[in-house]
């Protein structure tokens, strides 16, 4: 047998491998590097592998069919009374009169566009970005209504208008909407979806 105390580094080197210079660990030893089957895997590489694999296409299915819902609900309550629609984008005191009523009379059926077209899931981006849009300008009105001291109700699914400073509701709101913009972020960054017309355009 031979001597198991020699220090490897003063074995002759294999053929065709290099000798290991002094200072560097050996495999195993206190800093040398990780294997790379037994080192551990980042955690976010491993949520990257999700988000970007089938369960990632499942989750934004799940998304595009809750915004869908959002939407879908916002404009049916607003489709039957536009009138009052229009009432909600007056209480702001943001749009002049001019513009009042086309905005107050066209928003249910763009909301309800986009309630369809995530249904069936095509241009799943493109709706999400209008969506997310759509969104950001709600909360801009909320916040801006909020800071000049209008007590009114958004309107975002019905109704609408003036109401007591006691009822106001902002920060809830502008909170709920925060909510339904991370859905429409998601999809803007991962608009592939189980169930959709653009996965069956582009098979």
């Amino acid at each position: 047998m031979g001597d198991t105390t020699a220090d490897p580094r003063e074995a002759a080197p294999a053929e065709g491998r290099q000798a290991i210079p002094e200072g560097v660990p050996m495999a195993g030893q206190q800093g040398a590097p990780p294997h790379p089957h037994t080192a551990v895997r980042p955690v976010g590489g491993a949520l990257r592998r999700v988000v970007d694999g089938p369960a990632g296409e499942w989750i934004g299915t799940v998304v595009r069919l809750a915004l869908a819902v959002v939407w879908g609900w916002a404009g049916l309550a607003k489709i039957s009374d536009p009138a009052e629609a229009a009432q909600a984008v007056r209480a702001y005191e943001i749009l002049p009169e001019s513009l009042v009523k086309p905005v107050g009379y066209a928003l249910p059926f763009l909301e309800l566009a986009l309630a369809v077209l995530l249904v069936i899931g095509l241009g799943v981006r493109i709706v999400a970005v209008v969506s997310a849009l759509l969104l950001l300008t709600f909360i801009a009105g909320i916040t801006s209504a909020w800071a000049r001291g209008i007590s009114i109700d958004c309107g975002c699914f019905g109704g609408g208008g003036t109401v007591d400073a006691s009822q106001t509701e902002y920060l809830q709101e502008i909170l709920r909407d925060t909510g339904f913009l991370l859905l429409a972020a998601w999809l803007i960054y991962r608009p592939r979806t189980k169930l959709s017309a653009d996965a069956w355009l582009a098979a």
